[in-house]
C-alpha cells in the first residue's frame, strides 16, 4: 500500500498541470520602453509635422514591449492603403480626423514585405468618419485606408501580433 501511495504521490506532483512554466526572459533595454509621458507625445507629434515634406505619413515608435509596438502617426495627406496579414492595428484619434475605409480589395495591390500588401486605395469597403477621441480597431487581413483627411490627422497605432 506505501508503494503505491508513493507511486500516486510522485505522479501527482510531476503532472504538468503542477509544473511550474519557466520564467519568461526579462525584456532588454532594446525592445522594452513602457511609459510615453503627454509632454513626449506633444513633442513627437510637433517633431513629425515639422519634418513632413511631401509625405502623407510621418511616423515614430513610442512605446516598444517585443512582441508589441505603439507608434505615433501624423497624417496631413491621403497615403495608400494597407493589409496586415499578420496584424490586427489598433488606432486611437489623437487629434484631427477623416474618413475611414475598411473591407473591400486594395487598388493596384504590391507587396510591401513579407506580412503587408499595399495598394493606391480601396474598392468597396465601408466608410466610416473617424475623429479626435475615437478608437477602432482593423483585424488582422483586412484592407484599410484613410480617403480623406480633414486637416490633418494625429493617430496612436498598436500593431497586434495574430501569427
Amino acid at each position: 500500500m506505501r508503494v503505491l501511495t508513493a507511486l500516486f504521490a510522485m505522479a501527482l506532483l510531476s503532472s504538468p498541470a503542477l509544473a511550474q512554466a519557466p520564467a519568461a526572459p526579462a525584456p532588454s533595454a532594446a525592445n522594452l520602453k513602457t511609459l510615453a509621458a503627454s509632454s513626449e507625445v506633444a513633442a513627437t507629434a510637433a517633431r513629425l509635422k515639422s519634418q513632413r515634406t511631401n509625405q502623407p505619413l510621418m511616423s515614430a515608435p513610442l512605446l516598444q514591449l517585443d512582441p508589441y509596438r505603439v507608434s505615433l502617426e501624423y497624417r496631413a495627406a491621403v497615403g495608400t492603403a494597407a493589409i496586415h496579414e499578420t496584424e490586427a492595428e489598433l488606432f486611437y484619434v489623437i487629434d484631427g480626423g477623416g474618413t475611414l475605409v475598411t473591407g473591400g480589395q486594395l487598388v493596384e495591390s504590391q507587396r510591401t514585405n513579407p506580412e503587408n500588401l499595399s495598394g493606391k486605395s480601396i474598392a468597396g469597403g465601408s466608410s466610416q468618419k473617424v475623429a479626435k477621441g475615437d478608437f477602432f480597431i482593423v483585424p488582422q487581413g483586412v484592407p484599410h485606408w484613410f480617403s480623406t483627411i480633414d486637416g490633418t490627422l494625429t493617430l496612436m497605432s498598436l500593431h497586434l501580433p495574430r501569427k
